[in-house]
């Protein structure tokens, strides 16, 4: 099995937990199906979604004062559908478009050959998006939606499984237990149809989320490539230096990789100054290091400012879908049999749940009130003024 083969290998092997939860849902639901047979009987997702999707549009757009596009639309799509639509949640620019769904699909499709093909051709995007590949297809089975260029889907592997599966697990008498079960799968589909209209009124927040986010995967590139030209002595002193673990020689491309999942900014400016980089203006190396790769200072410091653009716009987007979501849907009974049959919680505990865009969205609505969520959107938040929402407040007076 040649290098490239084995790094395939490694990928699944970090996609195991998920792929095994998978097919446990598969097995659990043809299960709980078989056996609720003529005993209780769910309504199809799409029946759900499609008959409530216009009303929570209207409550949205009346909390949030923001018009939706009007030609937004529902899909739902199943799981090898959901793998390969997640490529598209990562924004890349024109030229690693491409790479991305290329990879995605293989990953959908488990085609080991495909992959390491792909990480042939172009081995620094291989590094830089396969982290993607595990880090979203690895919580398809918590994510129940997602919105991309005015299409909402909702997640139909799980949402129509689960209700049949709790159910099931709830056992004998079904038809005493079905209402509440029912009851908490109109909730969750109400939550998530709720949560990605509110990412669908975001427009300027969203696109300025996706801009940083390409710049920072194009800096990302970059250093991947500047490593993978690296010599052998560079590399090996490097990773000793950095007390990466040890790896035989005859694996070169895994020494070079190893180097930089290390030195990716994501991870060595985050392990190294913690979650305060993500307010920082000034970096600084170790100069060892820099003494080998007299570039990666330079790196760092142009991935600040996009990176801290990409984290205040998400942490932004999503607060504020937790906020609203949290308000338009606080009296509602599904939503909180939603809590208590899907997720083991209430509705309380949900309302405390600390979140720094949430707390953000909060402190500027008891200011501004209505206003907050047009303004939120046409003028992000830095990550400073998340930290401290009066400063915004303060730039927005």
């Amino acid at each position: 099995m040649g290098e490239f083969q084995e790094f395939t290998e490694a990928l699944f092997g970090q996609l195991s937990v998920e792929i095994d939860e998978e097919k446990e849902i598969i097995k659990l639901a043809s299960t709980a199906k078989e056996d609720l047979k003529g005993k209780a009987e769910f309504n199809s997702l799409e029946n759900i979604a499609t008959e409530i999707f216009s009303t929570y549009k209207n409550k949205v757009e009346e909390f949030l004062e923001v018009k939706i596009p009007e030609n937004i639309e529902l899909k739902f799509p199943e799981l090898t559908e959901l793998k390969r639509l997640k490529g598209e949640k990562v924004f890349a620019d024109k030229e690693s478009k491409e790479f991305v769904t290329e990879l995605f699909n293989a990953v959908a499709k488990e085609n080991k050959t495909r992959i390491a093909e792909l990480m042939q051709e172009d081995t620094a995007k291989y590094l830089v998006y396969s982290t993607y590949a595990i880090q979203y297809i690895s919580k398809i089975t918590t994510t129940y939606g997602d919105c991309l260029d005015s299409i909402i889907y909702l997640n139909k592997f799980i949402l129509s499984r689960y209700p049949e599966i709790i159910l099931h697990k709830q056992g004998e008498p079904y038809n005493a237990r079905f209402e509440n079960v029912n009851s908490g799968y109109l909730g969750a589909v109400k939550m998530t149809v709720v949560e990605e209209l509110i990412h669908a009124a975001q427009g300027n927040l969203q696109q300025v989320n996706k801009n940083a986010a390409i710049e920072v995967n194009k800096i990302n590139e970059e250093l991947a490539g500047i490593i993978l030209s690296l010599d052998t002595d560079t590399i090996n002193k490097l990773s000793e230096y950095c007390q990466l673990q040890a790896v035989p020689d005859d694996f070169p491309f895994a020494k070079k990789a190893n180097l930089f999942f290390f030195l990716n900014p994501d991870h060595f400016l985050i392990e190294q100054i913690g979650p305060d980089v993500m307010t920082f203006t000034h970096v600084e190396i170790d100069p060892k290091i820099g003494e080998s790769i007299p570039q990666l200072l330079d790196i760092y410091k142009r991935w600040l400012v996009p990176i801290q653009q990409h984290h205040a716009a998400f942490t932004a987007m999503e607060g504020m879908a937790a906020f609203a979501i949290e308000n338009i849907l606080k009296d509602d009974k599904d939503f909180q049999n939603y809590l208590t049959t899907f997720m083991g919680t209430d509705f309380s505990s949900y309302q405390v749940r600390k979140s720094m865009g949430k707390d953000f969205t909060k402190t500027v609505y008891g200011k501004l009130g209505t206003k907050t969520f047009k303004k939120m959107i046409e003028v992000p938040p830095n990550t400073r003024e998340l930290k401290d929402p009066q400063l915004y407040i303060n730039k927005l007076s």
